[in-house]
């Protein structure tokens, strides 16, 4: 199990915007429909294709014949309770790579050939995907009207609304952070070596590694190992300040690198 090791906890971005990030983020997604519903087989349907939209609300591809794509066109309403799961995971390959889970509760529904080519088009418009041209040839649009979210990550598990969720930004930087993660560990072993002065001296011979950045600071995982080695560790080490700009990002870097040079431009 990872062990988060402050105890006088730096700032961090909240529930609402930590799911948000996720949802921005992407990653791999399952729907878990209701229980008296499926069979084990189809207990986690990975769809073709998924969007979670800034509601909340989520579109999601499924095949024409799939179960759940039948299940919605017979059900009483035309809609089926569902859970959706996204999981966020390292941009880095760690032994324990999920970060968190987000969790979407609500209705199912199937829309029709319409109002897929319409939803098809306004996902293109946010996210292009080959895939979205073979609606209404094969596949098929599904929207889930959100009841209620939950957050499970680092930080704890956290209760939201759909309201809420709608009213959050997502992280300045959670569509360039996987990029930048792995070219940090890839290339400049040198600043991870210097980013070690911040840690407790047991844990500096540990394996470093980058695990998470944002607005408020950067986030380490130490992976220990041997007879004497207790677990992988999580830190934070937080920006003097909150940061929304690549130049400010790369100020507050060279801080924490003890660069003497970091005020400049």
């Amino acid at each position: 199990m990872v062990k988060d090791l402050e105890t006088r906890r730096p700032p961090v971005p909240s529930p609402a915007e930590r799911a948000k990030t996720i949802a921005t983020r992407g990653g791999q997604a399952v729907l878990l429909p209701s229980a008296e519903r499926t069979t084990p087989a189809e207990a986690r349907i990975e769809p073709v294709l998924h969007h979670v939209h800034g509601s909340a609300s989520v579109s999601v591809l499924l095949p024409d014949d799939a179960p759940l794509t039948r299940a919605t066109a017979t059900a009483d309403g035309g809609q089926v309770a569902v859970m959706f799961e996204l999981t966020d995971r390292a941009p880095v390959d760690l032994r324990e790579p999920i970060r968190g889970l987000l969790w979407i509760t609500g209705w199912l529904r199937l829309l029709d050939d319409k109002s897929g080519r319409a939803r098809a088009v306004s996902i293109a418009d946010a996210r292009p995907d080959p895939r979205l041209l073979d609606v209404g040839h094969g596949l098929s649009v599904l929207r889930l009207t959100p009841a209620s979210l939950v957050l499970a990550d680092a930080e704890g598990t956290h209760s939201l609304r759909p309201h809420m969720f709608g009213a959050a930004s997502a992280d300045p930087f959670c569509e360039h952070e996987a990029q930048w993660l792995r070219h940090l560990e890839r290339t400049h072993g040198d600043v991870i070596t210097d980013l070690a002065r911040h840690l407790p001296d047991d844990l500096r011979s540990g394996r470093i590694r980058p695990l998470g950045l944002d607005r408020y600071g950067l986030r380490l995982r130490v992976e220990c190992d041997g007879a004497e080695g207790r677990g992988d560790h999580d830190v934070r080490l937080a920006f003097s300040r909150p940061v929304d700009h690549p130049h400010q990002l790369a100020l507050e870097m060279r801080r924490l690198v003890g660069c003497p040079f970091r005020d400049r431009t």
